[in-house]
């Protein structure tokens, strides 16, 4: 998580060079949303020691999409219709049913759960800002690049706290993968907050979630977690909920 939110943060430098810079109304946005996703790291971080993707990864994803539909409704007033709400509500049991498989459920302890609990909050958390954010700041883009830019700086100073300097030799080995995942991650959220700036941050949010359909086939191929009938049935929810999403 360092090496990857360090990386983001050079991202969010050229970022800046290229659109343009956002405006200063957005700027608290920008402060609490990187603070949000460093708790968020440490988290994440601390839920992966003891727990396996296949249960944190839907336990942390999918609480996040009701607390953000709560949340865009009380703070950014997004018009939302019921076939929108139904789909959230499907997609989350689809989630939460691939998380609940018992030969996972079995396995992980309270702290684990606490952790991944603690995950989502902080995803509907950074999400709401980051939506209105993005909207305030004339510039998503630009927006993005300075979220990416205090996130890094953030955990830079949080991982030198936590581990001093020997974190840079321990990162330093992975950076050809750091690489990879930094593009593949700040992408991915740069398109989120540049649709929560155009669209019903909920949906959005809702949406994003079915990247769990990836996680279900990665866990089960890579990291040899068993493929129950629990996490096919919840994918099909998913599935289901993100065609009620877009109807």
């Amino acid at each position: 998580m360092f090496l990857l939110q360090t990386l983001m943060g050079l991202m969010g430098l050229f970022m800046l060079l290229l659109f343009a810079f956002p405006s200063v109304t957005s700027w608290p946005y920008a402060l609490v949303s990187g603070v949000l996703h460093t708790a968020y790291n440490l988290f994440l971080a601390r839920s992966y020691k003891t727990g396996e993707l296949g249960l944190v990864y839907p336990v942390a994803r999918g609480t996040a999409p009701l607390l953000t539909l709560g949340a865009a409704t009380l703070f950014a007033h997004d018009p939302i219709s019921m076939m929108a709400i139904t789909g959230i509500i499907v997609l989350v049991v689809g989630i939460w049913l691939i998380a609940v498989s018992p030969s996972l459920a079995a396995k992980v302890d309270r702290t684990t759960l606490a952790f991944a609990l603690g995950t989502s909050v902080f995803i509907g958390l950074y999400t709401i800002v980051d939506g209105l954010g993005g909207r305030a700041s004339g510039s998503a883009s630009g927006y993005t690049g300075l979220v990416f830019i205090l996130d890094g700086l953030f955990m830079l100073a949080t991982g030198l706290f936590l581990r001093g300097r020997r974190i840079i030799g321990d990162v330093t080995p992975y950076w050809r993968s750091g690489i990879v995942g930094a593009l593949a991650s700040g992408s991915a959220y740069w398109i989120v907050i540049y649709a929560m700036s155009v669209a019903p941050i909920a949906v959005v949010a809702a949406l994003r979630e079915t990247s769990i359909l990836f996680a279900i086939a990665m866990s089960a191929k890579l990291l040899k977690e068993p493929l129950t009938w629990q996490r096919v049935g919840g994918g099909v929810l998913v599935v289901a909920g993100a065609m009620a999403l877009r109807a």
